[in-house]
Formats: C-alpha cells, structure tokens, sequence
C-alpha cells in the first residue's frame, strides 16, 4: 500500500521529513478494524510527533491523527461495525497512523462518518471533536442549563476551538467569549457562535474592562498557554476552572490558589493510550457528533484543502500549520 513516512526527526523544508513509501498492508485481528482510507486532515500532534519522535529502529514510522474511509475487513472480536460501514476517527497515537492507504484502529475508538458530509468534509472533524467533547463535558464538566455562566476560549479560531465553540453554543446555555487576532478569525468565530470576540494580541484583563466582561466560570487555552498565564490568573472567576490542551515547556498552578481554580489537561489520546475502561466513550461521542452534523446543529471546520495525499502536499500542510495561521482544518484526499 502507499504511505507517507520518516525515519529521522527532520525539520519539515527536508524532502525526507516525510516521504512517498510502500508497505504491506495490515490485516484486522481482534477488536481491530482495516479502514481503507479516503480523506485526513492534519493536527499539532502530526508536527510535533514528526519533529520529535524518532522512529523504530530501521522502520518507517506513519503518522497522522485523523481519517474518513470504509471498513473493508473486521477482527473476529468486532461487533460495532460491519465490512462497507463509512466510518471516521482520531486513532491511537501509539499505533501507525492515517498517512497511508490502509490504517488498523480498535473499533471502540471509531464512529460512524456523517452522511451528509464528503469524506474530506468529515474528515477535519475528529480529532479536535474528541478533544473540545472531552475538555468541555469530561474535564471541565460545564454546566449545560446555567445560562448565568460564561467561558472564555483562547485561541478559538484553529482547529479545536472552531469545533468547541459550536459545541458550546448549540449544547450548553453557556457565554462564550472567544480570542482572535485577525478580521478573518474574528468573522469566522461569530459565524460559529461566539458572543464576543477579543484581540489575545492585548492583555486579556484589558479586554475585559474594554468590553465590560464578566469573569468567566470556565476558561480553555488552545494555544500559548505559558504566554498567558499571567492573565488567565487575573481574568477566572473565583472557584472557575482552567483546561489547556498545549505543551507549556512549565506552568505554575500556585497563582491559582487565591481563586480555588481547578486545573485541566486534556489529551484525546490519554483512552487509547492507557486502554481505559471507558474507552469506548470515543465511539459514542464520534457517533453523538455524527448525529448532531447530519441534523445540521454543527458543521465542518474544514479550512482549506490541500490535494491529494502524498508527501509533497503533506510537508506544505505541516510548514502552514506550524505557522500557526491556519483557520479551521487542513484537510487532504485520495491517493
């Protein structure tokens, strides 16, 4: 089958940082199912992975979080999907990922594709669903009702933040105040829900005096979270709750303490990783998601689309991601 794959942590302008390859094609035992792949789209976690872990040995290590195909053949333990089933899916980060033809994922992790959506379309969907889910009704457990609370989201025009603030609003009765820098991402978070949206280029308890904020009860930081802390500190409610889903070379929870906030890491992977006893929680958020795209409540974040799934497209998509512009997701399909 075709792949993309490195064998050495290079930076991306490297021809070899990802490369075209063939490998066999992996059959499906067990819990697992082999997905034929149609779309992907790519993630912080793709560069980060790429950048700095190595591959084993003399293999070639595929990467890639995020894919829309079909079920072409099941293990003997499957019982939640059937051969020709669309399905879609964020992965197992310890397992070779979407960057090839075929992919091997346990079907506890993968839900139904949105039928009203192309693969593509879906496809920018996954991973940041799993994540916003998980950070909002898991770690932060927001109050769905209680209209008098609010969250701020930093960073909410990427790819998490485009999905979160959908699920905050159409799910939950909450406020929502999310963070931009530019007119484009500022437009695009109103279209999806936002209440108000700030300038993080400012210190964010200027912002609120500007706008006459309240402090908010929940606050999520996608992005440049050690950049912020200061702020975050001085603008939570007291008794609020703090997640971030970044890699802070350090943070300091001690200025916390004054205000009782609560501190929250999420990490998509954490289920998968550790084979947790809810694992199959994914599959049922994957699924609930599908259910809540094809009745039209949220739609897809795709950004842009950059082609086919080879190696040349797939260094472009990294070099742009690192940039840190990206609106939305970068999505690639077909082979």
């Amino acid at each position: 089958m075709k792949a993309i794959g490195y064998k050495k942590n290079l930076p991306i302008e490297d021809v070899k940082s990802l490369q075209d390859i063939f490998l066999d094609t992996p059959k499906a035992h067990g819990k697992d199912i082999l997905v034929e792949i149609k779309a992907i789209s790519v993630n912080p976690a793709d560069y980060k992975v790429r950048a700095n872990v190595a591959a084993e040995g003399d293999a070639w290590k595929v990467i890639g979080w995020d894919a829309t195909g079909i079920v072409k053949e099941v293990g003997e333990d499957v019982t939640l999907f059937e051969v020709g089933d669309e399905v879609w899916y964020a992965g197992d980060i310890t397992r070779q990922g979407s960057y090839a033809q075929y992919q091997i994922v346990d079907e506890r992790i993968v839900g139904k594709k949105p039928s009203s959506l192309s693969y593509a379309e879906a496809a920018a969907l996954p991973l940041t669903t799993l994540t916003a889910w998980e950070m909002l009704f898991d770690r932060l457990q927001v109050a769905k009702d209680d209209a008098s609370k609010s969250i701020l989201v930093i960073g909410a025009a990427g790819g998490v933040g485009s999905i979160l603030v959908q699920l905050a609003k159409k799910l939950t009765k909450l406020n929502i105040i999310g963070t931009a820098s530019r007119e484009e991402t500022t437009a695009w978070l109103k279209e999806l829900g936002a209440d108000t949206v700030i300038n993080h280029r400012n210190k964010l308890s200027e912002e609120f005096e500007k706008y006459n904020l309240p402090a908010p009860d929940y606050i999520v930081s996608l992005n440049g979270t050690e950049e912020h802390a200061e702020e975050i500190v001085k603008v939570i409610k007291a008794q609020g709750k703090f997640g971030f889903i970044d890699d802070p070379k350090s943070f300091n929870v001690m200025p916390f303490k004054h205000k009782a906030v609560s501190t929250h890491i999420e990490f998509m992977f954490t289920r998968s990783m550790f084979q947790t006893a809810d694992i199959q929680q994914q599959h049922n958020i994957l699924n609930e998601a599908s259910k809540l795209i094809d009745a039209g409540v949220i739609k897809t974040t795709l950004g842009e689309n950059f082609g086919t799934i080879n190696a040349e497209n797939l260094r472009k998509a990294h070099a742009f991601l690192e940039t840190g512009k990206a609106k939305g997701k970068i999505v690639l399909e077909g082979f």
